[in-house]
């Protein structure tokens, strides 16, 4: 089992900067894929960033890429999203989840086995 905890999300102005924190606990392997969706109402839940734990190989979609990074604190079990330059568009719950194999590239919602309660993040214009 895996636990994961999301915290960070706010209110923010356009062309403004946040940092999204994901806490990880339970038995986690090297092989596992941290990943960062998001959903906006009335939208489906997109995929966003994904990180492999045991290594720096990265994975964006293309609506992020240049703008938000994410990145593993190796001391701790926790994974960051960093968003730059918000826009309007970016306002969604933002969810962290694992999936315990696999690849970066395959982003269904499907593939991923564990999620965590969301947190918010409001871009205004």
């Amino acid at each position: 089992q895996v636990q994961l905890v999301e915290s960070g999300g706010g209110l923010v102005q356009a062309g403004g900067s946040l940092r999204l924190s994901c806490a990880a606990s339970g038995v986690i392997f090297s092989s596992y894929i941290l990943g960062w969706f998001r959903q906006a109402p009335g939208k489906a839940r997109e995929f966003v960033a994904a990180l492999r734990w045991s290594g720096r190989t990265t994975y964006y979609a293309d609506s992020v890429k240049g703008r938000f990074t994410i990145s593993r604190d190796n001391g701790e079990a926790t994974v960051y999203l960093q968003l730059n330059s918000l826009i309007p568009e970016d306002t969604a719950v933002y969810y962290c989840a694992v999936k315990t194999g696999g690849t970066l590239t395959r982003v269904a919602r499907s593939e991923y086995d564990y999620w965590g309660q969301g947190t918010q993040v409001t871009v205004s214009s």
